[in-house]
């Protein structure tokens, strides 16, 4: 259901009967004076849109499309002929509910139109023509306004945000490598002496008997080597992080109105 916070919608959508068949397109909103609901709605139709007639929007719906009205496309093209000159008489009206088998609404009470600007603002005019805001100026496509028109256009707002991009960590684990060092190792050989009978060693020589069996031995040592492992520390590792700051270039489409001014000169111009 269509009601006055969404009236702005409505101006310009594509209105579409019950079936979904398309009439035309949506040109003025008009209000109940007694209730202030939207009442009908003037849809263009025609090959260029220069027929206007009159359909209920008490029951329509605004969609994501355009707007669905609860009557035929037949019907719309053969509704009453009223001029849509901002006066909808109270005998044009029953006329109009007779015609879409309504019930009579408000009788007697003139409906207000409501048109609506490019910019979204709504202003009223009752059926005499005279405004009920002290506006000057209104626009053809849409309602009456104050003394200027609203440009308005889009800016990029650039920023910075903060996000994980990749982690980084330590990890240790151990590896074997074979090592070879030199060892210097000694050992004990046999060695025989000899030594002739003098003076000097001839009693040591007559000790024991002249003749007899007898053994003599010498202990022999010899060095091997021998390997032994600790664990020492040997360096420390840490991590650490630094910011780079650097530029990238960004880009984005921006939408911007223009006001084309027509009639003032010969020349049209464009702000």
């Amino acid at each position: 259901m269509i009601g006055t916070d969404t009236i702005s919608r409505v101006i310009g959508q594509d209105v579409y009967d019950e079936s979904g068949d398309k009439i035309g397109s949506a040109a003025e909103v008009y209000l109940d004076d007694e209730t202030g609901e939207p009442e009908w709605v003037t849809v263009r139709t025609g090959l260029f849109g220069t027929k206007e007639s009159f359909v209920p929007i008490r029951n329509a719906d605004l969609t994501n499309d355009g707007v669905r009205v609860p009557v035929s496309k037949t019907q719309v093209k053969d509704a009453p002929k009223i001029d849509t000159d901002g006066h909808l008489s109270p005998q044009e009206e029953q006329e109009l509910y007779r015609y879409y088998g309504m019930g009579a609404g408000t009788a007697g009470i003139e409906t207000t139109v409501i048109e609506t600007t490019g910019t979204g603002d709504a202003g009223m005019r009752n059926m005499g023509g005279a405004e009920t805001r002290g506006t000057v100026g209104h626009d053809t496509s849409g309602p009456t306004t104050d003394d200027a028109m609203t440009r308005s256009e889009e800016r990029l707002d650039v920023g910075t945000r903060s996000e994980e991009v990749g982690r980084a960590r330590l990890r240790k684990y151990v590896v074997t490598e074979n090592v070879t060092e030199s060892v210097p190792v000694s050992r004990e050989e046999v060695r025989v002496e000899r030594e002739p009978i003098t003076d000097a060693n001839i009693g040591n020589a007559l000790d024991g008997p002249a003749i007899s069996e007898e053994e003599h031995e010498v202990v022999l040592h010899a060095e091997r080597p021998v390997v032994e492992k600790e664990a020492v520390p040997v360096e420390r590792v840490r991590l650490d992080k630094e910011t780079v700051t650097g530029h990238e270039q960004v880009s984005d489409e921006i939408r911007k109105e223009q006001i084309e001014v027509d009639g003032a000169t010969d020349t049209d111009r464009r702000i």
